[in-house]
């Protein structure tokens, strides 16, 4: 098998931008090597950042519209960054930016298209990773545990604080993986309120304290009360948890600091459910590993039922987009790349539409 040099676009629910993950992916007999060789993120100005958070609201022309100019927007972004290293490019894989996921009504969404992001970089993409899926009949989510099962496998779980929080891990032979629930959304949600982008460290939330009140409303959620496979969006969060938030008189320092212990103490239910063995490695990435308040109160919560391992900052912040770029590879290898054991779909596939530049 020929090494891929791809590109992973990644854009979370967290709405903090896009990141750019320049990597090379391999085989060597059944195990899957990667690296990750250069890496960009861009940060969404004000105005964008409100164009996706509000593009659930737009009438069906203009989500198009949004759809076509983000995805010549991505295209100029891989150009830029392709010309600045001199990058050697077989593929862009991108993941878009969901911003309709409702599973139940046979529907998800990522915008970026496909074409505008091709022709803009001049280079071929694979994207939309998520509609074949859906269409049948899973969740379309989560897509990044068959990272954790070809990458990560070393490890008893995997966990991602995104703005939402997931989980994979095997199971008699299979891979489960399902959302847990809140993460980094709920933080930012806070701390835009207050003209912050988000809260360092967990510097803000370290110096709060609990709201019994608000804990107790955040953990009495009915989502978490659901058997797996199952996954949220953008949609639950406004519907369900902005008005817990809105709701709660109190400092920013102890919303977040309440919103905090409720992440932590859902990821700790799951873990403990599913508990493997003693002397278990819960490998955790995404944006809320660099809270280091989070991460403290994380393995606080789960005493020695797990031992937190958080990785380099690199792979923290990039590896979703890695995945995504392991993604575009599976596809163009015609392998599987969407696990029906995660996303209860009626099969496994091999997910993703191929679009060359004009």
């Amino acid at each position: 098998m020929k090494t891929y040099k791809i590109m992973g676009l990644m854009s979370g629910t967290s709405l903090d931008g896009l990141d750019l993950s320049y990597c090379t992916i391999w085989q060597e007999g059944h195990t899957w090597q990667f690296g990750i060789k250069k890496t960009k993120s861009v940060s969404y100005s004000t105005e964008m950042q409100a164009q996706l958070k509000d593009a659930i609201y737009l009438p069906a022309d203009a989500l198009l519209k949004l759809h076509n100019r983000y995805g010549t927007w991505l295209g100029e972004q891989c150009d830029l960054f392709i010309n600045d290293h001199g990058l050697e490019v077989d593929y862009i894989s991108s993941h878009g930016h969901t911003t309709h996921h409702q599973p139940e009504n046979g529907l998800t969404f990522q915008i970026g298209n496909g074409q505008h992001l091709a022709n803009a970089s001049k280079h071929k993409v694979v994207c939309d990773f998520r509609t074949n899926d859906v269409a049948l009949g899973g969740q379309g989510a989560p897509l990044v545990p068959i990272g954790d099962r070809l990458f990560f496998n070393k490890y008893d779980y995997c966990l991602n604080l995104g703005g939402i929080s997931n989980i994979s891990f095997e199971h008699n032979g299979n891979r489960i993986a399902y959302d847990i629930g809140l993460a980094n959304m709920i933080l930012n949600h806070i701390t835009r309120k207050n003209d912050l982008d988000y809260d360092a460290g967990g510097n803000l939330a370290k110096n709060g304290k609990v709201n019994t009140n608000m804990l107790e409303k955040l953990n009495g959620l009915e989502f978490y009360k659901l058997p797996f496979p199952k996954s949220i969006g953008y949609e639950w969060f406004i519907e369900k948890v902005v008005p817990i938030v809105e709701s709660t008189e109190d400092s920013m320092e102890n919303l977040l600091c309440t919103s905090i212990h409720h992440v932590c103490e859902q990821v700790a239910i799951q873990i403990k459910a599913n508990r493997k063995k003693s002397g278990s490695t819960l490998f955790v990435t995404g944006g809320g590993a660099l809270n280091d308040f989070l991460i403290e109160t994380l393995q606080q919560k789960l005493g020695d039922t797990a031992k937190v391992v958080v990785p380099s900052k690199q792979l923290i912040e990039f590896k979703e987009a890695l995945v995504f770029a392991l993604m575009g590879v599976l596809r163009i290898e015609k392998k599987t790349n969407v696990l029906s054991s995660v996303t209860g779909a009626k099969r496994d596939s091999s997910s993703g539409v191929l679009f060359l530049p004009n």
